[in-house]
């Protein structure tokens, strides 16, 4: 069974042009009605992770958000816009980022995420707490931005949905799991694998290259990625990027899971990997700790919080319904 990644050469983010971009984009999956049907709840997640750093491409471009939100509107879907920003809420963030005029004129709402516990099939894992807003979403569009990390050296497609996890539970997995790359990254995927995205699209005509994942540079890729299989689409740009996959642990724990497709799986109908080759894409000049160093005492404060999380009730299914 094949594996489509559509892939398109793409350099501006000008609605006009990028609307048109994103049709032909979808096309080769079905188009946006492949993915939503009239009357469905559909979450947009883009990657919101700060309000400091307008203009400088360590956020999704809201161009790209309202696009998505004018296509699924347009086949009857009712969209909405959330995430669990690593700095600020998700409006205040949209607010400093000039999304708010173009969400206001298509009457797209902007939600803060809250928790619930929901068990996984995972045997390292078997709960997580996750976001209510995109477990109940009838459709998730995943909306990430391509950037280097200086703690898991990239982020695309499965990192942008550890912003499904909400506020302070994501400083607890950098605490109980950060002390293993291997064990962080598997978490991270386990958590995408929940969430189940239907559509993801990457926002890669501008990328953030170096320090990131905000202070790195941005740097012009050109081009738009999606896919249904958002780890079929985190690996295809690696190579696009020329960067060994073993470097990331989101990678190295989706071939682990047995969730990586096989190349002579993947499908491509419009561009393939050879024609949007980037050159010398930088990555992190160092890796920092995941578990940022904190100290015991701090540490024991999340321990507790932790604790008294798993007293609350479980979600008794393992996936997005």
């Amino acid at each position: 069974m094949s594996t489509s990644v559509s892939l398109l050469a793409a350099h501006s983010y000008a609605v006009e042009s990028l609307r048109p971009a994103l049709e032909t984009l979808l096309e080769p999956l079905g188009g946006i009605t492949a993915f939503v049907k009239p009357g469905d709840r559909v979450l947009l997640k883009p990657n919101l992770l700060t309000g400091s750093r307008p203009g400088q491409e360590c956020i999704t471009r809201p161009e790209l958000v309202a696009c998505v939100a004018a296509l699924v509107k347009e086949v009857g879907g009712k969209p909405f816009m959330g995430d669990s920003p690593a700095f600020g809420t998700a409006r205040g963030v949209a607010e400093n980022n000039g999304y708010l005029p173009l969400l206001e004129a298509l009457d797209i709402p902007i939600v803060e995420f809250r928790g619930g516990r929901y068990e996984s099939s995972s045997e390292n894992f078997n709960h997580l707490r996750l976001s209510k807003e995109a477990m109940d979403a009838d459709v998730v569009i995943n909306l990430p931005k391509l950037k280097s990390h200086s703690q898991l050296t990239m982020t695309m497609g499965v990192k942008n949905l550890f912003g499904c996890v909400p506020g302070k539970m994501k400083a607890w997995w950098h605490m109980e799991a950060g002390k293993d790359a291997d064990r962080f990254g598997e978490m991270l995927v386990e958590t995408a694998k929940a969430i189940a995205p239907d559509l993801t699209i990457l926002d890669s005509i501008i990328g953030h290259e170096g320090n990131g994942p905000m202070n790195g540079t941005p740097k012009e890729v050109g081009f738009l990625a999606a896919a249904a299989d958002v780890f079929a689409l985190d690996w295809v740009v690696t190579d696009i990027l020329q960067i060994d996959p073993e470097t990331i642990p989101t990678l190295r724990a989706q071939t682990r899971l047995g969730l990586t497709p096989a190349p002579e799986a993947l499908h491509f109908s419009l561009a393939q990997p050879r024609d949007l080759l980037v050159e010398n894409w930088k990555l992190p000049d160092a890796l920092m700790p995941i578990d940022f160093g904190l100290p015991r005492v701090l540490r024991s404060t999340f321990k507790h919080f932790y604790i008294r999380f798993v007293k609350e009730p479980l979600h008794l299914y393992a996936t997005k319904s």
